[in-house]
């Protein structure tokens, strides 16, 4: 009894630091997870489990996330005041990516949006993209522009699904900077509108490289339609991750940058 009762209080101080952990990295491996608390890693699977069956958060392979597991897709003008300024830094991260005389495709999304802000840095750029918003931004700088053709979607100003097809297979890029709703090891890139994976998965086959633009928040998370498997992507460049997902993507073959 003696024993129990001490053991409660140790177990109690640990959720709430694991609680502590998770709120401002998303998500967080089991190995970051053990040192930070300095017990061993079948302790903090045991800790995880428990809370993750009492509502406490959500379990990922390999960790935990205070994401709910399902993500939905808030409006454009929502999607650009959140996370703003990491998707500021992916985005001047990605811009050291691209050289001069560059031909990129740039998906839709609102840090998309501020890497297209940024492109007026470069010269003689080719730019294909669906998003009418970086269209917007774009038709003001000096870079050729084509604009994938498609059905207009409201939600995210972009156009997509089986129209795009066309002007997608007859080009080819060198670089394609992706965004998504959802990214985890097992599904890859997810989305909730399947004509807008259907445009990504397109683009994919019709690049050398691709580089996925990601915040923190989406990693670990999975929307409703597949957008591209993880082995389509050469590049995450994220604001923060932790060490076991990043350990587990580059072992996969994925170069990780951290703006």
């Amino acid at each position: 009894m003696q024993n129990q009762e001490q053991h409660r209080p140790l177990t109690a101080e640990r959720e709430g630091r694991i609680l502590e952990l998770l709120r401002p990295a998303t998500v967080l491996g089991v190995a970051d997870l053990a040192a930070a608390l300095g017990v061993s890693d079948a302790t903090v699977r045991r800790d995880l489990q428990a809370m993750h069956e009492r509502g406490l958060l959500q379990r990922v392979r390999g960790g935990a996330t205070l994401q709910q597991p399902w993500r939905t897709e808030p409006l454009f003008q929502d999607k650009e005041s959140r996370q703003s300024e990491a998707k500021e830094r992916i985005a001047a991260r990605a811009l050291a990516c691209i050289a001069d005389h560059d031909t990129i495709y740039l998906d839709g999304g609102s840090t998309l949006l501020m890497l297209a802000r940024l492109l007026e840095a470069r010269r003689g750029l080719t730019i294909v993209t669906n998003s009418l918003m970086a269209a917007a931004t774009l038709m003001t700088q000096p870079h050729r522009l084509i604009l994938v053709g498609g059905e207009f979607r409201a939600l995210s100003r972009t156009l997509v699904g089986p129209l795009t097809a066309s002007v997608i297979q007859g080009v080819h890029v060198q670089k394609a900077f992706m965004g998504t709703i959802g990214f985890t090891l097992e599904d890859g890139m997810s989305t909730t509108d399947p004509n807008e994976a259907f445009t990504k998965e397109q683009v994919l086959r019709r690049a050398n490289q691709v580089f996925l633009l990601v915040d923190s928040s989406k990693l670990g998370v999975s929307s409703f339609s597949r957008s591209g498997a993880l082995e389509d992507i050469d590049t995450l460049i994220t604001d923060s991750i932790g060490a076991e997902f990043k350990e587990q993507l580059e072992q996969r073959g994925v170069e990780v940058l951290t703006a």
